[in-house]
Protein backbone atom coordinates (compact mmCIF):
# COMPACT_ATOMS: atom_id res chain seq x y z
CA UNK A 1 0.00 0.00 0.00
CA UNK A 2 1.83 3.70 -1.19
CA UNK A 3 2.39 5.19 2.33
CA UNK A 4 1.46 9.25 3.01
CA UNK A 5 2.63 11.58 5.80
CA UNK A 6 -0.13 14.13 7.46
CA UNK A 7 1.89 16.68 10.00
CA UNK A 8 -0.35 18.30 11.83
CA UNK A 9 1.75 21.95 13.45
CA UNK A 10 0.20 24.20 15.74
CA UNK A 11 0.94 25.88 19.03
CA UNK A 12 3.49 28.30 18.76
CA UNK A 13 5.12 27.17 15.76
CA UNK A 14 2.89 28.72 13.26
CA UNK A 15 3.72 32.00 15.65
CA UNK A 16 6.91 32.20 15.54
CA UNK A 17 8.57 33.14 11.94
CA UNK A 18 11.87 31.08 12.95
CA UNK A 19 9.79 27.95 14.16
CA UNK A 20 8.29 27.98 10.98
CA UNK A 21 10.44 28.46 8.86
CA UNK A 22 12.42 25.85 10.09
CA UNK A 23 9.65 23.71 10.46
CA UNK A 24 8.41 24.59 6.77
CA UNK A 25 12.66 23.58 5.50
CA UNK A 26 11.87 19.72 7.45
CA UNK A 27 8.47 19.47 5.77
CA UNK A 28 9.92 20.71 2.53
CA UNK A 29 13.31 17.83 2.60
CA UNK A 30 10.11 15.11 3.38
CA UNK A 31 9.93 12.51 0.36
CA UNK A 32 6.74 11.14 -0.47
CA UNK A 33 3.21 12.06 -0.40
CA UNK A 34 2.36 14.65 2.08
CA UNK A 35 -0.07 16.78 3.78
CA UNK A 36 -0.05 19.47 5.93
CA UNK A 37 -2.73 20.60 7.98
CA UNK A 38 -2.43 23.99 10.45
CA UNK A 39 -3.36 25.74 13.33
CA UNK A 40 -3.22 29.23 14.67
CA UNK A 41 -5.25 29.56 17.60
CA UNK A 42 -2.86 32.19 19.72
CA UNK A 43 -2.21 34.17 16.56
CA UNK A 44 -6.53 34.00 16.46
CA UNK A 45 -6.75 34.82 20.10
CA UNK A 46 -4.17 37.93 19.69
CA UNK A 47 -6.25 38.97 16.48
CA UNK A 48 -9.60 39.10 18.52
CA UNK A 49 -7.74 40.88 21.49
CA UNK A 50 -7.10 44.03 19.17
CA UNK A 51 -11.09 43.92 18.03
CA UNK A 52 -12.06 43.76 21.30
CA UNK A 53 -13.16 40.07 21.08
CA UNK A 54 -12.53 37.90 23.93
CA UNK A 55 -11.95 34.61 23.61
CA UNK A 56 -13.19 31.41 25.70
CA UNK A 57 -12.14 28.18 25.67
CA UNK A 58 -13.46 25.33 27.32
CA UNK A 59 -11.56 21.49 28.00
CA UNK A 60 -9.12 23.12 25.42
CA UNK A 61 -11.38 24.00 22.67
CA UNK A 62 -12.61 27.59 21.85
CA UNK A 63 -16.31 28.44 21.57
CA UNK A 64 -16.80 30.39 18.25
CA UNK A 65 -19.46 33.19 18.30
CA UNK A 66 -20.24 35.11 15.07
CA UNK A 67 -17.75 37.63 15.75
CA UNK A 68 -14.97 34.85 16.74
CA UNK A 69 -16.30 33.30 13.26
CA UNK A 70 -14.90 36.30 11.50
CA UNK A 71 -11.82 36.22 12.87
CA UNK A 72 -10.53 32.27 12.60
CA UNK A 73 -11.54 32.06 9.01
CA UNK A 74 -9.84 35.79 8.00
CA UNK A 75 -6.92 34.07 10.13
CA UNK A 76 -6.51 30.55 9.23
CA UNK A 77 -8.08 30.43 6.08
CA UNK A 78 -6.19 34.02 5.10
CA UNK A 79 -3.13 35.12 6.72
CA UNK A 80 -1.70 31.82 8.54
CA UNK A 81 -2.68 29.27 5.32
CA UNK A 82 -1.07 31.52 3.06
CA UNK A 83 1.93 32.44 4.20
CA UNK A 84 2.42 28.67 4.88
CA UNK A 85 1.98 28.16 1.18
CA UNK A 86 3.87 30.93 0.05
CA UNK A 87 6.93 29.37 2.19
CA UNK A 88 6.47 26.03 0.77
CA UNK A 89 6.27 27.38 -2.57
CA UNK A 90 9.50 29.47 -1.50
CA UNK A 91 11.32 25.63 -1.12
CA UNK A 92 9.85 24.34 -3.96
CA UNK A 93 7.01 22.68 -3.02
CA UNK A 94 4.05 22.69 -5.06
CA UNK A 95 1.59 23.55 -2.30
CA UNK A 96 -1.61 24.19 -2.55
CA UNK A 97 -4.02 26.30 0.20
CA UNK A 98 -7.36 24.79 0.96
CA UNK A 99 -10.06 24.91 4.06
CA UNK A 100 -12.91 22.19 4.00
CA UNK A 101 -14.97 24.43 1.45
CA UNK A 102 -12.66 24.07 -1.03
CA UNK A 103 -13.54 21.63 -3.28
CA UNK A 104 -16.07 20.29 -0.82
CA UNK A 105 -12.97 19.00 0.92
CA UNK A 106 -14.16 18.52 4.50
CA UNK A 107 -17.86 18.57 5.23
CA UNK A 108 -19.10 19.24 8.68
CA UNK A 109 -22.20 19.59 10.90
CA UNK A 110 -22.66 22.09 13.46
CA UNK A 111 -21.77 20.26 17.18
CA UNK A 112 -24.49 20.18 19.80
CA UNK A 113 -24.50 20.92 23.21
CA UNK A 114 -22.41 18.49 24.83
CA UNK A 115 -21.56 17.57 28.06
CA UNK A 116 -17.56 18.35 28.55
CA UNK A 117 -15.40 17.79 31.38
CA UNK A 118 -13.15 21.30 32.14
CA UNK A 119 -11.13 21.95 35.70
CA UNK A 120 -14.30 22.68 37.60
CA UNK A 121 -15.77 19.33 36.30
CA UNK A 122 -18.43 18.09 33.87
CA UNK A 123 -20.69 20.82 32.17
CA UNK A 124 -22.81 21.47 29.08
CA UNK A 125 -21.40 23.61 26.68
CA UNK A 126 -22.38 25.46 23.38
CA UNK A 127 -18.96 25.96 21.42
CA UNK A 128 -21.14 27.67 18.90
CA UNK A 129 -20.18 27.68 15.10
CA UNK A 130 -17.84 25.14 15.73
CA UNK A 131 -18.62 22.17 12.77
CA UNK A 132 -17.80 18.11 13.35
CA UNK A 133 -16.68 16.43 10.70
CA UNK A 134 -18.80 14.21 8.46
CA UNK A 135 -16.70 13.60 5.64
CA UNK A 136 -13.87 13.71 4.05
CA UNK A 137 -13.45 14.54 0.00
CA UNK A 138 -10.68 11.47 -0.61
CA UNK A 139 -11.23 11.62 -4.14
CA UNK A 140 -10.00 15.11 -4.00
CA UNK A 141 -7.25 15.00 -2.02
CA UNK A 142 -5.60 12.19 -3.35
CA UNK A 143 -6.19 13.33 -6.84
CA UNK A 144 -3.69 16.31 -5.39
CA UNK A 145 -1.34 14.32 -3.85
CA UNK A 146 -0.90 11.94 -6.57
CA UNK A 147 -0.63 14.70 -9.16
CA UNK A 148 2.64 15.73 -6.56
CA UNK A 149 0.38 18.73 -4.80
CA UNK A 150 0.73 19.20 -1.50
CA UNK A 151 -2.61 20.14 0.19
CA UNK A 152 -2.07 22.65 3.41
CA UNK A 153 -5.28 22.53 5.24
CA UNK A 154 -6.49 25.25 7.42
CA UNK A 155 -8.84 24.30 10.68
CA UNK A 156 -12.10 25.54 9.08
CA UNK A 157 -14.86 23.65 7.51
CA UNK A 158 -18.51 23.95 5.84
CA UNK A 159 -21.73 22.32 6.51
CA UNK A 160 -22.79 22.33 2.60
CA UNK A 161 -25.19 24.93 3.05
CA UNK A 162 -23.13 27.97 3.29
CA UNK A 163 -21.82 28.14 6.88
CA UNK A 164 -18.38 28.09 7.06
CA UNK A 165 -17.81 26.22 10.97
CA UNK A 166 -14.49 26.49 12.95
CA UNK A 167 -12.82 22.96 13.51
CA UNK A 168 -10.45 21.93 15.73
CA UNK A 169 -7.37 21.35 13.62
CA UNK A 170 -6.09 18.24 15.46
CA UNK A 171 -9.68 17.01 14.54
CA UNK A 172 -9.22 17.80 11.01
CA UNK A 173 -6.25 16.29 10.75
CA UNK A 174 -7.02 12.92 12.35
CA UNK A 175 -10.72 12.41 10.13
CA UNK A 176 -8.02 13.21 6.96
CA UNK A 177 -5.83 10.71 8.22
CA UNK A 178 -8.87 7.79 8.99
CA UNK A 179 -10.62 8.92 5.27
CA UNK A 180 -7.03 8.61 3.64
CA UNK A 181 -6.02 5.03 5.34
CA UNK A 182 -8.79 3.22 2.84
CA UNK A 183 -6.04 4.14 0.15
CA UNK A 184 -2.48 4.47 2.05
CA UNK A 185 -0.33 3.70 5.17
CA UNK A 186 -0.65 6.49 7.03
CA UNK A 187 1.71 8.35 9.46
CA UNK A 188 -0.14 11.38 11.54
CA UNK A 189 2.25 13.40 13.16
CA UNK A 190 0.75 15.86 15.92
CA UNK A 191 3.74 18.57 15.53
CA UNK A 192 4.16 21.65 18.16
CA UNK A 193 6.14 23.53 20.17
CA UNK A 194 7.11 20.36 23.18
CA UNK A 195 9.20 17.06 22.21
CA UNK A 196 5.84 14.82 23.20
CA UNK A 197 3.30 14.15 25.76
CA UNK A 198 5.19 15.67 28.84
CA UNK A 199 4.93 13.85 32.20
CA UNK A 200 5.94 16.70 33.98
CA UNK A 201 4.93 19.90 31.50
CA UNK A 202 7.80 21.98 32.90
CA UNK A 203 10.34 19.24 31.93
CA UNK A 204 10.64 19.29 28.53
CA UNK A 205 13.21 15.70 29.18
CA UNK A 206 10.11 14.11 30.72
CA UNK A 207 8.97 12.63 27.20
CA UNK A 208 6.93 9.48 27.55
CA UNK A 209 7.92 7.44 24.80
CA UNK A 210 5.25 5.45 24.63
CA UNK A 211 1.22 5.42 25.39
CA UNK A 212 -1.20 3.18 25.34
CA UNK A 213 -5.24 3.82 25.17
CA UNK A 214 -5.71 2.91 28.98
CA UNK A 215 -2.64 4.66 29.85
CA UNK A 216 -3.70 7.30 28.69
CA UNK A 217 -6.88 7.42 30.46
CA UNK A 218 -4.93 7.45 33.81
CA UNK A 219 -3.09 10.21 32.60
CA UNK A 220 -5.69 12.12 31.94
CA UNK A 221 -7.34 11.37 35.11
CA UNK A 222 -4.60 11.90 37.27
CA UNK A 223 -3.72 15.53 35.49
CA UNK A 224 -0.19 14.73 33.65
CA UNK A 225 -2.29 15.15 30.19
CA UNK A 226 -4.81 18.49 29.96
CA UNK A 227 -6.06 21.36 28.47
CA UNK A 228 -5.05 21.11 24.79
CA UNK A 229 -3.39 18.40 24.68
CA UNK A 230 -6.51 15.71 25.97
CA UNK A 231 -8.90 16.66 22.51
CA UNK A 232 -4.91 15.52 20.72
CA UNK A 233 -5.03 12.38 22.75
CA UNK A 234 -8.73 11.74 22.00
CA UNK A 235 -7.97 12.14 18.29
CA UNK A 236 -4.95 10.68 18.19
CA UNK A 237 -6.27 7.14 19.48
CA UNK A 238 -9.94 7.21 17.15
CA UNK A 239 -7.32 8.02 14.46
CA UNK A 240 -5.49 4.21 15.75
CA UNK A 241 -8.76 2.31 15.76
CA UNK A 242 -10.05 3.76 12.93
CA UNK A 243 -6.98 2.32 10.53
CA UNK A 244 -4.01 4.72 10.97
CA UNK A 245 -0.91 2.76 10.77
CA UNK A 246 0.70 5.12 13.68
CA UNK A 247 0.22 8.26 15.58
CA UNK A 248 3.31 10.54 16.80
CA UNK A 249 3.08 13.84 18.64
CA UNK A 250 6.55 15.35 18.70
CA UNK A 251 8.04 18.88 18.08
CA UNK A 252 8.92 21.05 14.98
CA UNK A 253 12.55 20.13 14.89
CA UNK A 254 11.41 16.17 14.76
CA UNK A 255 8.93 15.72 11.93
CA UNK A 256 10.22 11.82 11.55
CA UNK A 257 9.04 11.21 15.31
CA UNK A 258 12.22 9.75 16.35
CA UNK A 259 12.38 11.67 19.72
CA UNK A 260 8.59 11.76 19.78
CA UNK A 261 6.20 10.13 22.04
CA UNK A 262 4.14 6.86 20.02
CA UNK A 263 0.50 6.25 20.65
CA UNK A 264 -0.53 2.70 20.22
CA UNK A 265 -3.55 0.75 20.85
Amino acid sequence: MKEINIIKVGGGVVEDSSSLSALLGQFAAMDGRKILVHGGGRMATSVASSLGIESRMVGGRRVTDERMLEVVTMVYGGLVNKNIVAGLQARGVRAVGLTGADGDAIRSHRRPPRRVLTDDGEQTVDFGFVGDVDRVNVGLLSGLVEDGMVPVVAPLTHDGRGHILNTNADTIAASLACALSERYSVTLTFCFEKAGVLRDAGDDSSVIPEITASQAARLIADGVISGGMIPKIENAFDAIRRGVRQVVITNSNDLRGSHGTVLRR
